[in-house]
């Protein structure tokens, strides 16, 4: 769907200058669904795909030393009025801590990551690639980190 390696990943400086109608939606430390539900009366989840996949390099750092270690790679666009408005790249280590996050079919991960308050979240990164936004951050559930990246479409600030 993205290759997180095109873009320029990094740690938010608030020096930076990220266009507003960008900053409210990519500097949001709440769920991102339930964002998404208050704008899109017909939010959805379109799972595009969820299987045992290689992730790239950048993700792999983040997550840490997974050697002979299962990886699911959960792809999806989150859609408002029958659009996609965010792309989002999930990395699973398959464990039984995460055993039944898999089974969610096309329930919003994020209701799961952030109604759970045994799951922690890391710091937050923020990407850009050409005039493209996204950010991303590793969640601890039991022993194990899992990776969540969202790239913004421009869809979602219409």
């Amino acid at each position: 769907m993205f290759n997180p390696d095109k873009f320029n990943w990094r740690i938010f400086d608030s020096q930076e200058q990220i266009p507003a109608h960008v900053s409210i939606w990519l500097l949001d430390n709440k769920s991102l669904t339930y964002k998404l539900k208050e704008k899109y009366k017909d939010f959805k989840v379109n799972v595009i795909s969820q299987k045992q996949n290689n992730p790239y390099e950048c993700e792999l750092e983040l997550l840490g030393s997974l050697k002979n270690q299962t990886i699911i790679v959960r792809e999806v666009e989150l859609l408002g009025y029958q659009k996609p408005v965010v792309n989002a790249r999930s990395l699973i280590p398959l464990t039984e801590d995460t055993r039944d996050i898999l089974t969610i079919g096309s329930r919003p991960l994020g209701e799961i990551l952030f109604d759970d308050p045994e799951i922690k979240r890391g710091h937050l990164e923020v990407g850009s690639y050409k005039s493209s936004w996204a950010r991303r951050s590793t969640f601890t559930i039991g022993k194990t980190n899992l990776l969540v990246s969202e790239i913004f479409l421009e869809s979602l600030y219409a």
